[in-house]
């Protein structure tokens, strides 16, 4: 008796295996370092930037750096990366807007609006690198065929 596996459950095997070796090439010191640069000067977010707070931009960045990663594909095969980044607008508005309700939410910030406006597009910066760190090891791979 044969055991039977459909195509989705192939094309989820492949996409599980193919992040597990991208997210090999991201180190937590890099991250953090990151999340320090773009959050942590912040007085206003708290005494200091809680472990949850970072735990939260970690999510985030892994989200982002994946994102990157998976559309380098379109590049690679000659997409400028103005047009790839348009493919995947939504997917990182929706990430850039999960990280500043998250901020907001934990960090306990006030109703200062030109500071939330500041945050979200830190927020946005801090995407926006992660995405482009993930597009270029995706792209990277694909040109040493590790796909």
């Amino acid at each position: 008796m044969n055991v039977i596996t459909t195509l989705k459950e192939k094309r989820k095997e492949k996409q599980i295996k193919y992040e597990r070796t991208v997210l090999k090439d991201i180190s937590i010191g890099n991250m953090k370092k990151r999340v320090q640069e773009f959050f942590a000067e912040d007085r206003t977010l708290g005494v200091a930037f809680s472990q949850v707070l970072e735990e939260g931009c970690f999510d985030v960045a892994v989200e982002a750096y994946l994102l990157g990663a998976h559309f380098s594909k379109f590049g690679y095969y000659g997409e400028p990366i103005e047009a790839v980044k348009y493919r995947c607008l939504s997917q990182e508005k929706h990430l850039i807007d999960t990280l500043f309700n998250f901020i907001l939410y934990w960090g306990k910030v006030g109703e200062n609006d030109l500071y939330n406006e500041s945050l979200y597009y830190r927020c946005e910066g801090f995407v926006e690198t992660w995405w482009k760190e993930g597009y270029e090891n995706g792209q990277r791979r694909y040109k040493m065929r590790l796909h």
